[in-house]
Protein backbone atom coordinates (compact mmCIF):
# COMPACT_ATOMS: atom_id res chain seq x y z
CA UNK A 1 0.00 0.00 0.00
CA UNK A 2 1.75 3.75 -0.91
CA UNK A 3 0.68 6.50 0.99
CA UNK A 4 1.52 9.92 -0.83
CA UNK A 5 2.17 12.98 1.30
CA UNK A 6 2.65 16.65 -1.03
CA UNK A 7 3.58 19.86 1.08
CA UNK A 8 2.84 22.98 -1.21
CA UNK A 9 4.75 26.31 -0.60
CA UNK A 10 4.57 29.21 -2.62
CA UNK A 11 6.99 28.19 -5.40
CA UNK A 12 8.69 25.38 -4.37
CA UNK A 13 6.35 21.68 -4.56
CA UNK A 14 7.64 18.80 -2.74
CA UNK A 15 6.54 14.95 -2.83
CA UNK A 16 7.21 12.35 -0.78
CA UNK A 17 5.80 8.63 -1.72
CA UNK A 18 6.73 5.57 1.13
CA UNK A 19 6.15 2.25 -0.44
CA UNK A 20 6.92 -0.81 1.17
CA UNK A 21 10.02 -3.40 -0.16
CA UNK A 22 9.79 -6.83 0.18
CA UNK A 23 12.63 -6.53 2.96
CA UNK A 24 9.60 -4.94 5.04
CA UNK A 25 11.11 -1.63 5.59
CA UNK A 26 9.77 1.38 3.66
CA UNK A 27 11.48 3.82 1.55
CA UNK A 28 10.94 7.42 1.32
CA UNK A 29 11.92 9.12 -1.94
CA UNK A 30 11.61 12.83 -2.29
CA UNK A 31 12.10 15.35 -4.90
CA UNK A 32 11.62 18.96 -5.61
CA UNK A 33 9.84 20.23 -8.91
CA UNK A 34 11.23 23.21 -11.09
CA UNK A 35 10.24 27.13 -10.48
CA UNK A 36 7.86 27.73 -12.96
CA UNK A 37 9.28 29.73 -16.04
CA UNK A 38 7.99 32.14 -17.70
CA UNK A 39 8.99 32.86 -21.28
CA UNK A 40 9.51 35.47 -23.70
CA UNK A 41 9.32 35.88 -27.11
CA UNK A 42 11.39 37.96 -29.65
CA UNK A 43 10.31 38.83 -32.80
CA UNK A 44 13.12 39.37 -35.02
CA UNK A 45 12.95 39.47 -38.90
CA UNK A 46 16.34 37.86 -41.18
CA UNK A 47 16.32 37.61 -44.69
CA UNK A 48 16.77 34.40 -46.05
CA UNK A 49 19.89 33.82 -48.54
CA UNK A 50 17.63 31.65 -50.71
CA UNK A 51 15.14 34.03 -51.48
CA UNK A 52 17.22 37.37 -51.58
CA UNK A 53 18.43 39.18 -54.60
CA UNK A 54 22.40 39.22 -54.01
CA UNK A 55 22.60 35.43 -53.59
CA UNK A 56 24.41 33.15 -55.64
CA UNK A 57 22.09 30.24 -57.45
CA UNK A 58 23.79 27.48 -55.55
CA UNK A 59 24.92 27.63 -51.75
CA UNK A 60 28.26 26.32 -52.73
CA UNK A 61 31.64 28.02 -53.46
CA UNK A 62 33.28 25.01 -54.31
CA UNK A 63 32.96 23.24 -57.72
CA UNK A 64 31.26 19.79 -58.35
CA UNK A 65 33.24 16.69 -58.26
CA UNK A 66 32.29 14.20 -60.77
CA UNK A 67 31.75 10.67 -59.02
CA UNK A 68 32.29 8.50 -61.40
CA UNK A 69 32.68 8.73 -65.31
CA UNK A 70 30.51 6.94 -67.77
CA UNK A 71 32.16 4.15 -69.91
CA UNK A 72 34.34 4.78 -72.70
CA UNK A 73 32.84 4.95 -76.13
CA UNK A 74 29.42 4.82 -74.77
CA UNK A 75 26.90 6.50 -74.11
CA UNK A 76 24.05 5.70 -71.39
CA UNK A 77 20.58 7.23 -72.01
CA UNK A 78 16.92 6.07 -71.76
CA UNK A 79 15.81 3.09 -73.89
CA UNK A 80 19.55 3.28 -75.45
CA UNK A 81 20.22 -0.98 -74.87
CA UNK A 82 16.97 -2.21 -72.79
CA UNK A 83 14.08 -2.38 -75.31
CA UNK A 84 10.26 -1.54 -73.54
CA UNK A 85 8.00 -4.33 -75.23
CA UNK A 86 4.77 -6.19 -75.33
CA UNK A 87 3.91 -9.27 -73.68
CA UNK A 88 3.37 -11.21 -77.38
CA UNK A 89 7.01 -9.91 -78.42
CA UNK A 90 8.12 -11.37 -74.80
CA UNK A 91 6.47 -14.41 -75.79
CA UNK A 92 7.73 -14.48 -79.01
CA UNK A 93 11.05 -13.87 -77.78
CA UNK A 94 11.27 -16.30 -75.34
CA UNK A 95 9.98 -19.07 -77.57
CA UNK A 96 12.07 -18.09 -80.41
CA UNK A 97 15.69 -19.26 -80.74
CA UNK A 98 18.40 -17.32 -78.18
CA UNK A 99 21.81 -17.93 -77.79
CA UNK A 100 22.25 -15.03 -74.99
CA UNK A 101 20.02 -15.18 -71.52
CA UNK A 102 17.25 -13.17 -71.36
CA UNK A 103 16.38 -10.51 -68.69
CA UNK A 104 12.50 -9.21 -68.38
CA UNK A 105 12.07 -6.27 -66.29
CA UNK A 106 8.78 -5.76 -64.99
CA UNK A 107 8.04 -2.50 -64.22
CA UNK A 108 5.51 0.61 -63.74
CA UNK A 109 6.46 4.47 -64.51
CA UNK A 110 5.31 5.39 -61.10
CA UNK A 111 7.52 2.65 -59.14
CA UNK A 112 10.59 4.56 -57.08
CA UNK A 113 12.83 1.53 -57.43
CA UNK A 114 11.56 0.47 -60.76
CA UNK A 115 13.11 3.87 -61.61
CA UNK A 116 16.58 3.14 -60.20
CA UNK A 117 16.36 -0.18 -61.52
CA UNK A 118 15.74 0.84 -65.02
CA UNK A 119 19.48 3.13 -64.66
CA UNK A 120 21.18 0.02 -62.93
CA UNK A 121 19.70 -1.92 -66.38
CA UNK A 122 21.12 0.71 -68.56
CA UNK A 123 24.34 0.17 -67.07
CA UNK A 124 24.22 -3.41 -67.57
CA UNK A 125 23.21 -3.31 -71.04
CA UNK A 126 26.16 -1.53 -71.72
CA UNK A 127 28.33 -3.63 -69.83
CA UNK A 128 27.25 -6.74 -71.26
CA UNK A 129 26.21 -5.69 -74.72
CA UNK A 130 25.38 -8.04 -77.09
CA UNK A 131 25.84 -11.08 -74.28
CA UNK A 132 22.49 -10.54 -72.67
CA UNK A 133 19.23 -9.14 -73.88
CA UNK A 134 17.44 -6.93 -71.58
CA UNK A 135 14.05 -6.53 -72.24
CA UNK A 136 11.54 -4.05 -69.60
CA UNK A 137 7.48 -4.59 -69.34
CA UNK A 138 4.98 -1.55 -68.38
CA UNK A 139 2.67 -3.49 -65.87
CA UNK A 140 0.41 -1.05 -66.77
CA UNK A 141 0.47 -1.32 -70.00
CA UNK A 142 0.46 -5.08 -69.63
CA UNK A 143 -1.82 -6.42 -66.69
CA UNK A 144 -2.64 -9.82 -67.57
CA UNK A 145 0.47 -10.81 -69.12
CA UNK A 146 1.40 -9.31 -65.56
CA UNK A 147 -1.09 -11.24 -63.82
CA UNK A 148 -0.29 -14.28 -65.50
CA UNK A 149 3.28 -13.92 -64.87
CA UNK A 150 2.37 -13.56 -60.72
CA UNK A 151 3.95 -10.58 -60.31
CA UNK A 152 3.53 -9.36 -57.20
CA UNK A 153 5.80 -6.95 -56.46
CA UNK A 154 7.70 -4.04 -58.50
CA UNK A 155 10.59 -4.19 -59.51
CA UNK A 156 10.32 -7.88 -60.68
CA UNK A 157 13.48 -9.53 -62.84
CA UNK A 158 13.04 -12.44 -64.73
CA UNK A 159 16.41 -14.43 -65.65
CA UNK A 160 16.20 -16.48 -68.42
CA UNK A 161 18.22 -18.70 -70.06
CA UNK A 162 19.00 -19.52 -73.40
CA UNK A 163 19.15 -23.29 -72.18
CA UNK A 164 15.31 -24.64 -72.05
CA UNK A 165 16.37 -27.25 -69.75
CA UNK A 166 17.30 -24.67 -67.05
CA UNK A 167 14.51 -23.34 -64.69
CA UNK A 168 14.16 -18.92 -64.83
CA UNK A 169 15.24 -17.25 -61.39
CA UNK A 170 13.08 -14.88 -60.37
CA UNK A 171 13.62 -11.76 -58.29
CA UNK A 172 11.35 -9.17 -56.48
CA UNK A 173 12.55 -5.58 -55.48
CA UNK A 174 15.45 -3.68 -55.56
CA UNK A 175 18.47 -5.80 -56.12
CA UNK A 176 22.29 -5.22 -56.31
CA UNK A 177 24.01 -4.68 -59.42
CA UNK A 178 26.55 -7.06 -58.69
CA UNK A 179 23.93 -9.39 -57.85
CA UNK A 180 22.18 -9.13 -61.29
CA UNK A 181 26.05 -9.68 -62.81
CA UNK A 182 26.52 -13.12 -60.76
CA UNK A 183 23.23 -14.50 -61.70
CA UNK A 184 23.77 -13.81 -65.20
CA UNK A 185 27.39 -14.68 -65.10
CA UNK A 186 26.87 -17.96 -62.50
CA UNK A 187 23.70 -19.24 -63.07
CA UNK A 188 22.50 -18.77 -66.77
Amino acid sequence: MALLQAQTSPHIHSHSFSFKTHSHSPVLLSFQAPPPVSFTFVKTHHQNPLFSNNSPSSLSTTPRKVLCRPPHGKHVRQDYLVEKMSAQEVQELVKGDRNVPLVVDFFATWCGPCILMAQELEMLAVEYESNVKIIKVDTDDEYEFSRDMQVRGLPTLLFISPDSSKDAIRTEGLIPLQMMRDIIDNEL
